[in-house]
């Protein structure tokens, strides 16, 4: 089995509902501030940005600053290393699956 990096970050990271949407909507709308994000959504900006730490931590969000804000956008690679991950465990079931069909499926001896 290849190696893959370690998931669970990310989902750690998806599993809460208000980071699940803010992630949605700097993919959606491009960067944007705690500020603009805080606007849109029914936390704080201080919550916002406390989830931010944690969708950065994770990989999946960058901040840079524009000019006196600090702007967020999506980061793609982490999604697509957590995607390959279930792609690979997938597999694994399936091959698994076939394996039980296979043996279910053999004749009898008589």
């Amino acid at each position: 089995m290849t190696t893959l990096a370690d998931p669970g970050p990310v989902f750690a990271a998806l599993a809460d509902p208000t980071r699940r949407s803010v992630l949605t909507r700097l993919a959606a709308e491009g960067a944007a501030s705690a500020t603009t994000l805080a606007r849109e959504l029914p936390v704080t900006r201080q919550a916002v940005v406390q989830h931010l730490a944690v969708l950065d931590a994770a990989g999946l969000t960058r901040a840079h600053r524009h000019g006196r804000e600090v702007r967020h956008e999506v980061r793609p690679e982490a999604l697509t290393g957590a995607a390959r991950w279930m792609t690979t465990i997938a597999r694994h079931w399936d091959d698994r699956l076939a394996a039980i069909a296979a043996l279910a499926e053999e004749p009898e001896p008589s």
